[in-house]
């Protein structure tokens, strides 16, 4: 199976929203199957076949989530970011500003949902294949 190593040097590669389905192509040639990333501090949980996990550690100091979840600037945040127009931090701190508490990507649809902290999706989009 994977190691977290080996994940955080294919992430290591990720500079912006533009570099994602890249990083995502790499995960799943590893046997990365789903993540659940967490706004608050970035921590993640990787799972692969068979119930293997692993762990990330949190990232950075931990970010307050709103309540009150904003959908459509989320929208407009996401689209900035994948366009390469803001890093990761800034990327988190604008889902953390709009409610978004998680997101989980489904390796095999090859999907990400994000979702608030009542645990409604936000927005579900398709990752596009790295080219």
């Amino acid at each position: 199976m994977f190691t977290l190593a080996q994940i955080e040097l294919a992430h290591a590669n990720v500079k912006t929203g533009a570099d994602f389905p890249k990083y995502i192509q790499e995960i799943k040639q590893l046997g990365v199957v789903s993540f659940e990333t967490w706004v608050t501090d970035s921590h993640t949980q990787y799972f692969g076949e068979n119930g293997f996990q692993t762990r990330s550690e949190p990232e950075y100091d931990p970010l307050a989530i709103v309540e009150a979840c904003q959908k459509e600037q989320f929208a407009q945040y996401l689209s900035s970011h994948q366009k390469g127009e803001t890093d990761y931090v800034a990327f988190c701190n604008h889902c953390a500003e709009t409610g978004v508490e998680k997101w989980i990507v489904d390796l095999q649809k090859l999907t990400c949902t994000y979702y608030d902290k009542a645990g409604n999706a936000v927005l579900l989009e398709a990752i596009p294949i790295a080219q």
